[in-house]
C-alpha cells in the first residue's frame, strides 16, 4: 500500500460521513440527492475502491422520497441507524431528518426499515445522535430567523433511536458576520467529539456554495449538562477554513474519526478546488488534526491537490 495520498478522496462526495466501527471497518456516506449509498473499507484512504452498494431508494414520488442529504450511520443499542434529511419536493420548511434501521452485524447485509420521521419542533436537517452518560441525544439545524432566515443548531433527549422529548433546545445561532456568507445565516452540520474531559460540537457556517463555508466550535466539560447552553462555550472566530493558497475552498460539513491503530485523529470534510464552482463539485477530503496544549483541537489549514500526506497511522 503507498505511504501517502492526496486529496480529494472522493469526487462528488459533498456531507461526508466516515464511521470506525469495532469490527475494524470505516463505514462512510455522503449526498447522493436521490437515493442513499453506503461504503465499507479496511481503510480510511480506501473508500473510493472499498464495496459500495445502494441501501436505500425512495419510492418514486412517495413520501420523503426527494432531496436526501447529509446521510449518517451511527450504531445504537446493538443496531444500525441511518439519518437522513429529505423532502416531499417542496422548500425548506418541508425538510425533515428520517431514520432507518438494519438488525445485521454487517449493515451491508439486510433490510433497511423505515422508522419514519425525527419529532423535531422545527423543520429542518443534518440530524445526528450523541449518546453521554448513558442518555442518547439528537442533535440537528432547524429553520427560522435568527435574526436573518437561517438555520440553527438545536439539541433534544431522546427516548428511542427514532423519537425525541419535546424540549428542543437552541444551542448555536448565526449571529456571527462569518456564518453569514452567501445570503443566508447558516448552523448546521453538528459533529461531536468526546475528549479531554470536554465535549466538543464542531458545526458548519455560511451557506455551502459560499467559498467561506467554515466550520465554527463549541465546547462543554463533560461533566455539565448539554442541554443547558451556558454549559457551551462558542468560538467566536472559525475554527478551519477555506486556503487560498492551497486552492481548497468551502471547507466544511465533516465528520470526525481515528487512525486505524487509534492513535491519531482525522477531520473528514468536503471542499471546492476554486470559488464560485458548482457544489455538485464538492469532493470528500481529510487531513490528520492536533491538540492545543488547552487541550482544544487544532485543525490547521487544509491541504491541497499537490501535496503527499502521509497515510493514517496503521494502514
Amino acid at each position: 500500500m503507498a505511504a501517502t495520498f492526496r486529496n480529494p478522496v472522493l469526487e462528488r462526495a459533498a456531507d461526508p460521513w466516515m464511521y470506525k466501527h469495532n469490527d475494524g471497518f470505516y463505514y462512510f456516506m455522503s449526498t447522493q440527492g436521490d437515493r442513499l449509498e453506503l461504503r465499507k473499507s479496511a481503510s480510511m484512504t480506501g473508500v473510493a475502491s472499498g464495496q459500495n452498494k445502494v441501501v436505500w431508494t425512495p419510492e418514486e414520488g412517495g413520501p420523503y422520497s426527494y432531496n436526501l442529504w447529509a446521510p449518517e450511520i451511527h450504531r445504537v443499542n446493538g443496531k444500525w441507524y441511518i439519518y437522513y434529511t429529505a423532502n416531499e419536493g417542496g422548500g425548506d420548511q418541508t425538510r425533515r431528518i428520517c431514520v432507518l434501521e438494519n438488525e445485521e452485524e454487517d449493515p451491508l447485509n439486510g433490510d433497511w426499515t423505515w422508522r419514519g420521521v425525527i419529532n423535531t419542533a422545527y423543520p429542518g436537517l443534518d440530524g445526528t445522535v450523541m449518546l453521554h452518560r448513558e442518555q442518547l441525544y439528537f442533535l440537528y439545524a432547524g429553520y427560522g430567523n435568527f435574526p436573518e432566515y437561517g438555520t440553527a443548531i438545536y439539541i433534544a433527549r431522546m427516548t428511542s433511536p427514532w423519537a425525541i422529548e419535546a424540549d428542543n433546545v437552541l444551542l448555536t445561532a448565526p449571529t456571527l458576520e462569518w456564518e453569514k456568507q452567501g445570503g443566508m445565516a447558516i448552523n448546521e452540520g453538528p459533529v461531536i467529539l468526546n475528549k479531554n474531559g470536554r465535549l466538543f460540537l464542531v458545526y458548519s457556517a455560511s451557506t455551502t456554495w459560499s467559498e467561506d463555508y467554515a466550520l465554527g466550535l463549541l465546547m462543554m466539560d463533560e461533566g455539565d449538562d448539554p442541554m443547558e447552553p451556558s454549559s457551551w462555550d462558542k468560538s467566536m472566530t472559525p475554527v478551519f477554513c477555506k486556503c487560498e493558497e492551497q486552492g481548497v475552498y468551502a471547507t466544511g460539513h465533516n465528520s470526525l474519526t481515528v487512525s486505524p491503530d487509534g492513535t491519531e485523529d482525522w477531520i473528514v470534510y468536503h471542499a471546492l478546488a476554486a470559488p464560485g464552482l458548482d457544489t455538485n463539485l464538492r469532493s470528500t477530503r481529510m487531513q490528520k488534526f492536533g491538540w492545543r496544549p488547552d487541550g482544544t483541537p487544532d485543525f490547521g489549514r487544509p491541504i491541497g491537490s499537490s501535496q503527499n500526506i502521509p497515510v493514517p497511522s496503521g494502514e
